[in-house]
């Protein structure tokens, strides 16, 4: 075990942070790789965070924080006041940038001002060490909202020693402004502007590319992926510009909050060895949900409804499914009008197997996950992907596209090996397949619990992703 003294300092720098304040995938990272590091002892990593103090962060957190002090931070021409408060919980310290002006606000994003928003707070990943007294040896930014922090660094602070560490969640959002952003909010010397540079326009994501010491993302698949233009959104040059540097690392889930022995918002609970509860939570979705009591198949989707999800597949093959077959079907989830229309004309045609939530709600998603027996993920693009893992920690079997994250994590079941049902060409033909081969095997209850329990001792915890990161830094700092 490293002492604290020989321990490499990290700096984990996030939009956003569960369960603070968060709206997806990053979030759920945030707050969990950074304690799974800090909390193995073997992992010689002292990993804080820091992140912004949104409006959203709850009145109980606020009161536990320490506030350590504030300094003016420069946005390009101007300066803005940065105030650090500090939180330690669950053995993780986590630091946040207080501006009431650029984060006091009911949304984290979608405002007119978030490229000067986030080249604030990259600044301020950049200054905070004046406040807090925590010299990182590794700064580790995540997606466009701080991939000025290790341009910043290469630039303006070149702070002697200090790592840069950039992974791409989700290479469809880059940070694109205009070329008049570096004068009006980004503030790089003219001689440095062309990094941030792409065509005709500036471009965050590709400066932090560019400018890191190790660019990695979510998944292998998606890693080798993002080398090609269907994949990439423009950004596929500069990805094999810089595939010396790039390695893929499939994300984890928390293993304490997607627990069905324990979670707290099921009223029943069940393990791998003991699935009686499951039975007893797919009772109690169909009686919230008015759906008849039957033992059928239960499909299941959460899902944000949008195209890279694959909700044309659904619109393609589901209504034959339902109408053919006895089984209920329960969605929950947001997006397009289009696919949400779909959705509850689904539920008005086939009212006595059919409901669909348009909405996100926690606690019902984890009341589907545990009622569930089939789950549906037919993405186009999955960088990594976390319903997949969650439904087989609650015994939900995913039925995937292999692509991503989905292709690393999710295995066709062969009888002895696997965890869920996979298919690849991006067809409601090969989807509705997959789903037949699902109820084919459902319907031989012996060789179907065999399934489940397999998916569900399969490892999805941080603490195997956590080992690789570790490994990634001290490789960084030759260690």
């Amino acid at each position: 075990m490293a002492s604290s003294k020989n321990k490499i300092k990290v700096l984990f720098a996030s939009p956003e942070v569960m369960p603070f304040a968060s709206t997806g995938g990053l979030g759920e990272v945030a707050g969990s790789l950074p304690k799974a590091l800090v909390n193995d002892k073997d992992s010689g990593i002292d990993c804080r965070v820091i992140a912004p103090l949104y409006e959203k962060v709850p009145a109980d957190v606020r009161k536990k924080m320490k506030f350590l002090g504030h300094i003016d931070v420069p946005v390009a021409w101007r300066n803005q006041y940065m105030g650090i408060f500090e939180l330690k919980q669950d053995g993780t310290i986590y630091y946040f940038v207080d501006n009431e002006y650029y984060f006091k606000r009911r949304e984290l994003y979608g405002h007119y001002d978030d490229g000067e928003r986030f080249a604030y707070f990259s600044r301020a990943v950049l200054e905070s060490s004046k406040v807090t007294g925590f010299q990182p040896d590794v700064i580790h930014a995540n997606d466009w909202q701080t991939a000025l922090a290790p341009v910043y660094r290469n630039t303006i602070y070149k702070h002697d020693g200090v790592k840069t560490v950039f992974t791409v969640h989700n290479i469809e959002y880059q940070g694109k402004y205009g070329l008049s952003a570096n004068k009006d909010f980004i503030g790089l010397p003219k001689k440095d502007a062309y990094v941030i540079e792409y065509g005709d326009a500036v471009n965050l994501m590709k400066g932090a590319i560019d400018s890191c010491d190790k660019f990695t993302t979510v998944s292998e698949t998606y890693a080798r992926e993002l080398a090609y233009p269907e994949s990439a959104f423009g950004l596929h040059e500069v990805i094999r510009a810089n595939q010396h540097k790039m390695i893929g690392i499939l994300n984890g889930i928390d293993t304490d909050a997607y627990d069905p022995s324990k979670d707290a918002y099921l009223n029943t609970h069940f393990s791998s060895k003991d699935l009686r509860g499951k039975f007893r939570a797919k009772q109690a979705l169909q009686k919230m949900l008015a759906l008849p009591k039957k033992n059928v198949p239960l499909i299941t989707m959460v899902s944000r409804l949008v195209a890279p999800k694959g909700a044309d597949l659904l619109m393609g093959m589901l209504e034959n499914v339902i109408a053919n077959n006895d089984v209920q079907f329960v969605m929950l989830g947001t997006g397009d009008m289009k696919y949400e229309e779909f959705f509850r004309g689904l539920e008005a045609a086939h009212r006595d197997k059919v409901r669909s939530i348009i909405d996100f709600n926690t606690g019902v998603a984890h009341k589907i996950y545990a009622a569930g027996d089939i789950l549906l993920m037919p993405s186009r693009s999955e960088p990594c992907g976390l319903a997949q893992m969650i439904g087989c920690r609650y015994g939900d079997i995913p039925i995937v596209r292999q692509t991503g994250g989905l292709a690393d994590s999710i295995h066709e079941w062969n009888g002895k090996e696997g965890e869920g049902f996979t298919f690849y060409d991006f067809t409601p033909q090969e989807l509705e397949r997959a789903v037949y081969r699902a109820l084919a095997l459902k319907a031989d209850d012996r060789a179907w619990k065999k399934l489940v329990r397999n998916a569900m001792n399969t490892d999805f915890s941080w603490s195997r992703s956590a080992k690789e990161y570790s490994k990634m830094y001290h490789e960084l700092m030759g260690r």
